[in-house]
Formats: structure tokens, C-alpha cells, sequence
């Protein structure tokens, strides 16, 4: 782990921070860091770029909330028939990437998709926002829209469907499960000469090494 110190990202003292203790898993060094990136920017610390690619190799990115994570994968959710969600089911692959400049680190992930379970995204799901939830049945996310009224007149004519009662899943909506099989940890360094460290699964295990900046 590195030690961070949040401070101006010019100043000396931040920019040599270095390794303190080994980490023989990458989980519980994310974690740490993570807890230390909410004290450090307390707005959205769990944005993350999110890469995807096509079955003809063309990749997209964007910026997505990461939801949950443990040892199994980091969870996103979204619109299984938005860009994002047809380019997860159809290749199963996808890398993130978190960015701190609070810190001045970054955290790159890459690894294999999957569904969440039913149960999981209904309890996820219940907990959003009404407003939120009427949005996942009124946008028909990614396909064109020929004008914002008609977005609103879904919304409006979804809201009063459900009034006085729950707002149901919409089946087309659920969660991600990207469980990792490489993980870089990036902490900047004067003149480019960086700290790169990289866990990749062997086994049931990881391999750590450092990489050239």
C-alpha cells in the first residue's frame, strides 16, 4: 500500500509517497484506499470509467457508479438494452477504472461479466429513489429521442400507472458483476516515474509485480 497524504498534488510530500506494506491480495488494499478516497473527495468516489467492447472489437466508455464490491467483483447496474448493457451480454468482458486526483492515484481493473442475481438487484433496485425507479421504466436508454416531451410523457405516464403502489423491476434492468483477474494500483511520481503495481490472478491466488512507468 502506499501512504497517502492529501495534500496540493505539487507538493514534494505527496509525490513521494511510497509503499509502506506488502499486500498479498488486492481486495483489502482497495478497500483501504477506497475509504481513504471518501475522506478525500467526498463527491462520487465511486465513479468509474467503465470500458466495453462489441463483438467486432469496438470499444466504448463512460462514467458509472460502482454499487457494491467484495472478493467475488465490483457491481454496476444499468439498462441490459442501453450500448453498454447489450456490449456486456454479448462479450462478458469489461475493465474499469477509478481515478482519485485527490490522491493522485489511480485504480485499473480488468476481468469477465456477469448477471447479478434476481434477489440482489430486487433489493438494490428498492432502494433507489421512487423518481429513479419510474426513470428505468421510462427511458429507453440509448435509442434516439425525438424529443424530450416524449420522455416526459412516459415519465408522466408511468407515474401515474404506479401510483399509490411499488414500483416494480423493469426485467430489462439489473446489475453487473465484474470479478477481476488483473488489478493495477497507479500512485503518481515526479517526472512521470510513477508507482505501478499489478495483482493478475494465478490459481486461486495473486501474483503482485511492479511495472515500469
Amino acid at each position: 500500500m502506499w501512504a497517502v497524504v492529501v495534500v496540493n498534488s505539487n507538493e514534494e510530500s505527496c509525490s513521494r509517497s511510497r509503499m509502506t506494506a506488502p499486500w498479498s491480495e488486492p481486495f483489502t488494499r482497495f478497500a483501504a484506499l477506497f475509504e481513504q478516497a471518501k475522506q478525500a473527495q467526498p463527491k462520487d468516489p465511486n465513479a468509474m470509467s467503465l470500458a466495453t467492447v462489441d463483438a467486432n472489437g469496438r470499444p466504448s466508455v463512460r462514467i458509472v457508479l460502482m454499487k457494491d464490491f467484495d472478493e467475488q467483483g465490483f457491481v454496476f447496474y444499468t439498462n441490459h438494452a442501453s450500448r453498454k448493457g447489450r456490449e456486456a451480454l454479448e462479450t462478458k468482458v469489461a475493465a474499469l477504472n477509478f481515478h482519485w486526483p485527490a490522491m493522485d492515484m489511480q485504480v485499473r481493473i480488468e476481468g469477465g461479466l456477469s448477471v447479478v442475481s434476481n434477489a440482489e438487484a430486487d433489493t438494490y433496485f428498492a432502494s433507489r429513489p421512487r423518481e429513479s425507479q419510474l426513470g428505468a421504466w421510462a427511458s429507453l436508454q440509448s435509442q434516439v429521442l425525438p424529443s424530450r416531451n416524449v420522455l416526459e410523457q412516459r415519465l408522466a405516464d408511468l407515474t401515474k400507472q404506479y401510483e399509490g403502489q411499488a414500483v416494480p423491476r423493469p426485467p430489462h434492468w439489473s446489475g453487473f458483476r465484474l470479478a477481476p483477474d488483473r488489478l493495477e494500483f497507479w500512485k503518481a511520481h515526479p517526472f512521470r516515474l510513477h508507482w505501478r503495481e499489478v495483482y493478475e490472478r494465478s490459481g486461486n491466488g495473486w501474483t503482485k509485480s511492479e511495472l515500469f512507468p
